[in-house]
């Protein structure tokens, strides 16, 4: 295994060709060009603040749960694996350049931008996974089976074709086989060409251009030369409050807003919605704020984690659990909701007491979900609103301190 350590240098270049176009090639050639006229590749549809606080937002709150290595037993239940070599790549670092954040984070950009998806390399020695390396789109060739959907996985090593064991290779990808910045690519041109309209037009001194009426008997150069010194003299946001001088009994007519320009604001924050409808986010955690109250913001916040954070982790911890955990041994990886579901102390308090008042939980576990140790008697079951001085770790009375003597005083 030690040809991938050596090809690092040699996937500094990558190699494209037209037999298997990524997207962005295809971008470059210009043959998927939007309604509005305008290619949106990777890097453009970032320039659209709703797509890259979409693709931040998903991105980072995945990275930001810590993937855990759970061991099923025969009886049905299961336990975490204390210092697990994968759980300790994904919580600390996954290779020596690249934390184990930056790595979940980045995968996950990959599947959002990539039709491809994200693509990783694990690396065993004796068995145990040792670094993960993030490739780059273009780097890894994957072919499916047209019958059963299985993948192959090629990579160009120093211009030699290797193949790769699915066992090693960490894919995560979009539903469809197409990534949602592919999906919504028209709404992301709409948005492109309305922040672009909007710069065309404060560039020329925040109002629309108008005619210059030029009576007949004017030369052709006249004309050139009139429209030259107008454009220089009163044309830009720097020339917006200068005086117009005419002459020659020439005569300037402003063209009036059309109904378009007139709902450029809607326009603009319908995209937000557009963004948020393409990606699964709510639209107040974009930051339209229109519709967000403080009743339903705590409702907000569980419908993202439920409906658009849940099917990425899903699937982030299958592909994890096919290149970093033995098949057929027992172990799965999986992500530490708690810290999402979370609410607040006064709620949680008062569902470890309800909890413990139906002896669903004991105290000692009440106290785990607070960070806090047990005492001793608080693993019974017993409700403490019946019971107060029962055998739950009532704490013993002080004994009175005996009066002291005449001669002490």
């Amino acid at each position: 295994m030690g040809i991938f350590r050596k090809h690092n240098a040699a996937a500094r270049v990558e190699a494209k060709g037209l037999a298997d176009p990524i997207p962005s090639l295809w971008a470059l050639f210009g043959m998927v060009p939007t309604v509005t006229g305008a290619t949106v590749t990777s890097d453009q549809a970032l320039s659209v603040p709703a797509v890259s606080r979409a693709m931040r937002l998903i991105s980072e709150a995945v990275a930001s749960f810590e993937f855990c290595v759970f061991q099923d037993l025969p009886d049905g239940t299961c336990q975490e694996v204390e210092n697990d070599p994968a759980a300790v790549l994904l919580s600390t670092a996954a290779n020596p350049w690249t934390s184990g954040f930056e790595f979940k984070r980045d995968l996950l950009i990959d599947a959002l931008s990539d039709d491809v998806g994200g693509i990783a390399w694990v690396n065993h020695v004796n068995g145990q996974p040792r670094e993960i390396i993030r490739y780059r789109s273009g780097i890894v060739q994957v072919r499916y089976d047209q019958a059963t959907g299985e993948p192959f996985y090629t990579a160009n090593v120093q211009g030699t074709p290797l193949t790769l064991p699915l066992s090693q290779v960490v894919h995560v990808r979009a539903p469809f086989g197409k990534a949602p910045l592919t999906l919504a690519r028209e709404a992301i041109g709409t948005g492109i060409a309305l922040s672009d309209h909007a710069a065309r037009l404060f560039a020329n001194g925040a109002r629309p251009s108008g005619s210059l009426n030029i009576p007949k008997g004017i030369g052709q150069e006249a004309v050139l030369n009139a429209r030259a010194a107008w454009s220089s003299t009163h044309e830009g946001s720097a020339n917006s409050s200068k005086t117009a001088i005419l002459y020659d009994g020439m005569s300037f007519t402003p063209f009036s807003f059309s109904s378009t320009d007139a709902q450029f604001i809607e326009n603009r924050k319908f995209q937000i919605l557009e963004m948020a409808r393409a990606f699964g986010c709510p639209p107040s955690l974009l930051f339209d704020l229109d519709r967000a109250t403080w009743g339903n913001m705590e409702q907000l916040s569980a419908e993202f984690l439920i409906y658009c954070l849940e099917p990425w982790l899903q699937v982030m911890e299958g592909a994890l659990t096919r290149a970093l955990c033995e098949f057929g041994s027992g172990k799965r990886i999986v992500a530490d909701r708690d810290d999402m579901t979370r609410a607040d102390l006064v709620s949680r308090a008062t569902a470890i007491s309800s909890l413990i008042s139906s002896k669903t939980i004991n105290p000692n576990e009440g106290r785990e979900w607070l960070g806090l140790g047990p005492y001793v008697g608080g693993d019974e079951f017993a409700n403490p609103h019946i019971n107060p001085q029962g055998s739950m770790g009532a704490v013993a009375p002080v004994p009175a301190q005996p009066e002291k003597a005449a001669a002490d005083v």
